[in-house]
């Protein structure tokens, strides 16, 4: 799992510039249009989850747990697809998609940093990444009501928060990665 984890950094911090990507996105133009935020969330969630479908693979072929990540993926694409393929969304179903999305990931990303405890420091901020996901979910489920700007505001909120968590995660992770190199070892311990 550690290899796994050290050789994955990078993906961890793609998914978290694309994210902040799109909260500065929402913040420069804060008036866009329904069409621009569902087609901005779709691509998202989208590119979200085929890096997760990847990071399954490497963990299946490691024979390690992949199955959240799995899941994860695959509600991404769905998401993504979703929004592809029915542009013409309401307001009221792009926020319940998005709350459902956020939510479902939020829980995923609680569950493996609390199975990653084990492997790495710093699970903490996937946990805190999940909770991040929760509570933006539940504020859009509570109010689905809230104006397009309101709405789009608080996607950028959640999309940088979410973003520099994925980000100083997936550094921290190069970081271990360069401690210990790809087989477990520490890289500055002796030869024999």
């Amino acid at each position: 799992m550690r290899t796994l984890l050290a050789n994955s950094w990078w993906s961890l911090a793609l998914r978290g510039l694309l994210a902040i990507g799109v909260g500065v996105v929402t913040f420069v133009w804060p008036g866009i249009t329904l069409f621009a935020l569902v087609i901005l969330f779709g691509a998202y969630a989208l590119v979200d989850g085929v890096l997760n479908i990847a990071g399954a693979w490497r963990a299946a072929e490691r024979h390690e747990r992949w199955i959240p990540l799995l899941l994860e993926g695959f509600i991404g694409i769905a998401a993504g697809i979703l929004t592809a393929v029915w542009p013409a969304i309401t307001a009221l179903s792009l926020v319940f998609v998005i709350a459902a999305w956020a939510l479902v990931t939020g829980v995923l990303e609680i569950v493996a940093a609390v199975r990653l405890r084990k492997y790495i420091s710093g699970e903490w901020l996937l946990a805190l990444s999940g909770i991040a996901s929760i509570l933006f979910g539940g504020l859009l489920a509570i109010f689905p009501l809230a104006g397009a700007v309101a709405i789009a505001l608080w996607v950028g909120v959640y999309m940088l928060v979410f973003g520099i968590i994925l980000v100083v995660l997936g550094f921290r992770l190069r970081g271990h990665a360069r401690e210990y190199g790809y087989g477990g070892t520490p890289a500055h311990a002796p030869s024999r």
